[in-house]
């Protein structure tokens, strides 16, 4: 579902700020952070860039897996998110 490599925004252009969901093309408001600890280290966080549209589904998506660390307004996005 990734758009790809993830910037902080601010160093990220406007165009790449597109939600992650499959097909959705709509400026990305928030961002789902999650980690799949059998993969993944502590330290470690995957982002999905959510438009106001999908960021329920995709929340609720990582969230039934018990991946879910929060939601973020991409403003709030940091370096150890890219």
């Amino acid at each position: 579902m990734s758009t790809g490599p993830l910037r902080v925004p601010g160093h990220l252009p406007e165009d790449r700020l597109v939600c992650s969901a499959k097909g959705c093309r709509a400026r990305a408001v928030a961002a789902v952070r999650w980690r799949n600890p059998r993969l993944h280290t502590a330290d470690r966080r995957k982002v999905w860039l959510a438009c106001p549209d999908h960021r329920d589904s995709l929340r609720d998506f990582v969230q039934l897996r018990g991946f879910l660390i929060d939601v973020v307004p991409v403003e709030d996005l940091t370096e150890a998110d890219g």
